[in-house]
């Protein structure tokens, strides 16, 4: 009988050390591109640690944490009480850590001439209400709306923030990242999409909205319209590898100069 516990005891302790030093982070494309950079910096300091990065969507990474299949989710929204309430069920309590702002841009093709639109218009346009670019002060040809797909944080957001319970046109482009809605609107000059602050670049060109312009300033200070934080969760507050993770990303020197390098805005 003492034997079997020895052997019992030694299974376990070689179960629990083939988990130690591992973390899993999953959830948002949002969030990604700050993580990857804080990973990098993270591993120098901690190279016993073994770290796995995917994206796949705010409402997979929060799915993967109720399912106990990741240590953080990623999520540029906050967690729905549905998805509280599974997670009870499934005895995972999820904690929300802020660690970023974003601020969503909407873009366009460097060709079209439209620099400006109210939040009524975007709305008009992302219901199929607007169908013209003339109809906003551009050339005369049909506008091709691109959007994030369902598990998309930046399209529940979006939602909220744009469309008000609307519906997004059912002609929509769905798109799974920031970075695949950056490269259908480079190579259609009748697009429009949107995106994290983050993802900005020459490609193509950021519209202003109700004539405000999306910078830190404005994301930090809320006067831009469509500005947001962005989170992790953990189950229960964040112990081990994991409070050492979010520790690194919380300091103003370490994770959060992460932060302001990929384009996003820090919280201090």
């Amino acid at each position: 009988m003492f034997k079997k516990l020895c052997v019992a005891a030694a299974m376990m302790t070689v179960a629990a050390s083939s988990f130690a030093g591992e973390l899993v982070i999953n959830g948002s494309t949002t969030v990604l591109p700050i993580v990857q950079k804080a990973t990098e910096a993270f591993s120098k300091e901690n190279p016993q640690v073994s770290i796995s990065l995917s994206g796949g969507g705010s409402g997979n990474g929060i799915k993967a944490l109720v399912d106990g299949l990741t240590t953080i989710a990623m999520s540029s929204r906050d967690i729905k009480a549905s998805e509280t309430e599974l997670a009870k069920k499934n005895n995972v309590a999820p904690y929300r850590i802020a660690v970023a702002v974003d601020a969503i841009v909407p873009v366009v093709n460097n060709a079209n001439p439209v620099k400006n639109l109210t939040m009524a218009q975007l709305k008009g346009i992302y219901e199929g209400k607007i169908k013209n670019w003339k109809e906003v002060g551009g050339a005369d040809a049909s506008i091709v709306v691109v959007s994030r797909d369902s598990s998309s944080g930046t399209f529940e957001t979006w939602e909220e923030l744009v469309m008000k319970k609307a519906r997004v046109t059912p002609r929509a482009l769905l798109q799974t990242s920031n970075g695949t809605v950056v490269q259908t609107v480079s190579k259609n000059k009748n697009s429009i999409g949107y995106i994290g602050i983050g993802y900005l670049d020459k490609q193509t060109k950021a519209l202003t909205v109700d004539g405000k312009v999306a910078t830190a300033a404005t994301a930090k200070s809320k006067e831009w319209p469509l500005a947001r934080e962005l989170f992790f969760f953990t189950n229960g507050q964040p112990q081990g590898d994991a409070k050492a993770f979010v520790d690194f990303m919380l300091d103003p020197a370490k994770g959060q100069k992460c932060v302001s390098e990929t384009g996003f805005v820090p919280l201090k």
